[in-house]
């Protein structure tokens, strides 16, 4: 299992953050995906089979934009 922090941009409510947990849970070997609108970050468990580049697709395929990666 690996565990990475994402730096997410584009976040103004609640309802933002929750819509990103689930696009990164709906990723095949997620395991755990837990975003803070306050940090403007998202902390995700996965699987090693699982590349930081599907990450940020999930991420994009909600309207917001990762920047970096921790």
């Amino acid at each position: 299992m690996k565990k990475l922090k994402l730096i997410i941009e584009g976040m103004h409510c609640a309802s933002c953050a929750l819509n990103i947990e689930r696009s990164l849970k709906k990723v095949n070997g997620v395991k755990v995906a837990s975003v803070s609108l306050m940090l403007k970050k998202g902390t995700v468990e996965f699987e090693d089979s699982v590349s930081e580049d599907e990450l940020k697709k999930a991420v994009a395929r909600v309207g917001y934009k990762v920047t970096r990666i921790e």
